[in-house]
């Protein structure tokens, strides 16, 4: 039901700078996330992938199911993007998250953020991903081989990087 979405920033047009939000079904790929971000005058990319486990609390996990009111969901991480850029000189920024099934091993989020330089990529992508799952309205199923439960994220507040 959900589909793909790019959301560049209106900061492209004037000073090549984008930020890319994909919210899909489909299986993630780090190196499209990698290449969103890409460059020529950027020293680092970091990058952050969230995948399902198979455990959680002792309980074996079979896989992950995610539900997202995408409208606001994109409408919120291009905001978490713009405190981003306020915040660090990034050059690039990309957030792709999966709705749907996701299974043990895959890919639920990836996070990529190019900068000149290492420490600003890093600090923006420990930021986003926390922020995200502090504040955008994706929810998380798990289900166990013994059951389902629909998990809230412990981050109750945007803490600083």
């Amino acid at each position: 039901m959900s589909t793909s979405t790019v959301v560049t920033s209106s900061a492209e047009k004037n000073s090549a700078q984008k930020d890319v939000v994909v919210i899909t079904p489909s299986k993630l790929d780090s190196h499209t996330a990698v290449a969103a971000v890409g460059s020529d005058g950027a020293g680092a990319t970091s990058l952050f992938v969230g995948t399902t486990r198979d455990n959680f609390n002792g309980k074996a996990v079979v896989r992950l199911e995610y539900e997202a009111y995408e409208p606001m969901a994109v409408k919120e991480i291009r905001k978490l993007t713009r405190i981003a850029r306020q915040r660090w000189d990034v050059i690039h920024t990309a957030v792709y998250h999966r709705t749907g099934v996701v299974a043990v091993r895959e890919a639920s989020i990836i996070i990529a953020v190019s900068s000149a330089h290492r420490k600003e990529s890093l600090e923006a992508v420990h930021y986003l991903i926390n922020a995200i799952k502090a504040t955008v309205p994706i929810w998380k199923k798990e289900v166990y081989e013994d059951g389902t439960k629909w998990k809230a994220n412990k981050e109750s507040q945007v803490g600083s990087a």
